[in-house]
């Protein structure tokens, strides 16, 4: 594979503020679309051609609250959303009233924990508390922010985390990549719940969103540049993976975080799309969510039976005055109920 266009942030986003210059260069401008069709109309998800699957429009739950928002995930211990601003280091608590899908929409942040220079994921931990790949390895906090433990250092130079998820036996993984998320450079780790950190899958590019499904027996994986959601076969004694295969082929933007739901769906985020997909079991398209902003990065379910998915999205790359909403959280009910979230063990 050709080296990838940095499409996810890296040193080059930080040289290049310009959003149309990033749009031509990384292959944004008409994603899925005909030449014709306005910016608005490709920000809206408006472009799709006849295919009978639901769309529906997610509405802003806070204000711009992040630079580049990512991994939001429902902590079930606290009872609260929580996402991380990955370059500025933070992790985010939402309030109650956004947690609970009533927020109004004025930027309701309970508490914001600075946790190093550069946080790629976060999960919640079985006892309260929360597990963070920071900087170049992996932190347990307890509930009140403070580091309970702290990996040695498993990410060498020009390497950061990305995006991660826990399986249903405890363990937390994490995609590592390249700054310049240059091919192959990019490595999905395992954190045991004895505290045990192990390289697992190898030659990635950008390791994005990581499901499991409720069973346990099989993990759904994004490698964004490959285009497709893949899922493995999963050894939940050995904690392995095998078997990568393609189960469904995402246009219209790039995949990048995803959620699953209780009938076995896919939630996936499209950066450059401005919308979640939605993937049935067998692969196919059945529903498309709108988002007012371009950069989609992640999503999750609020809770216990809960039929509202919250979406993340960034500012990366942007320039102050383009796409306002950027950054803000954004929310909508789906009308089916959010998988258990599964836990960090450690």
């Amino acid at each position: 594979m050709e080296p990838f266009p940095p499409l996810w942030p890296s040193t080059y986003d930080r040289r290049h503020s310009g959003v149309k210059g990033l749009a031509e260069s990384r292959g944004l401008r008409g994603l899925g679309c005909g030449a014709n069709v306005s910016t608005r109309e490709r920000r809206r998800g408006r472009c799709r051609t006849g295919s009978q699957e639901v769309a529906i429009d997610a509405h802003q739950l806070t204000d711009v609250v992040t630079h580049h928002g990512e991994g939001i995930c429902w902590d079930p211990v606290a009872a609260r959303l929580r996402l991380v601003d990955v370059f500025a280091g933070d992790l985010l608590t939402l309030g109650k009233g956004n947690s609970n899908g009533n927020g109004n929409g004025n930027g309701d942040v309970a508490s914001r924990w600075h946790v190093g220079a550069v946080v790629g994921a976060w999960r919640p931990r079985t006892g309260g508390g929360v597990v963070v790949a920071v900087d170049a390895g992996f932190r347990l906090l307890d509930a009140t922010g403070r580091v309970e433990w702290a990996s040695s250092a498993v990410l060498g130079p020009g390497l950061r985390w990305n995006d991660g998820g826990c399986d249903r036996d405890g363990r937390f993984w994490c995609g590592s990549m390249d700054v310049e998320a240059r091919a192959g450079r990019g490595t999905l780790w395992r954190l045991d719940p004895d505290r045990e950190v192990a390289p697992t899958l190898t030659h990635l590019t950008v390791p994005n969103g990581l499901v499991w499904s409720v069973d346990g027996s099989r993990a759904f994986h994004v490698d964004t540049p490959r285009g497709t959601v893949d899922v493995l076969a999963h050894d939940r004694g050995a904690g392995t993976l095998s078997g990568r295969r393609p189960l469904a082929r995402v246009s219209g933007g790039h995949p990048d975080g995803m959620a699953l739901d209780a009938d076995g769906g896919l939630w996936v985020a499209l950066w450059g799309g401005a919308a979640v997909h939605r993937y049935a079991a067998d692969g196919r398209l059945t529903a498309v969510v709108e988002v007012d902003a371009v950069q989609v990065s992640s999503c999750s379910f609020g809770g216990p039976g809960d039929t509202r998915l919250y979406v993340t999205t960034s500012r990366q790359g942007l320039g102050e005055t383009e796409d306002p909403r950027a950054g803000a959280v954004f929310v909508v009910d789906v009308g089916v109920e959010g998988a258990p979230v599964a836990t960090c063990g450690s």
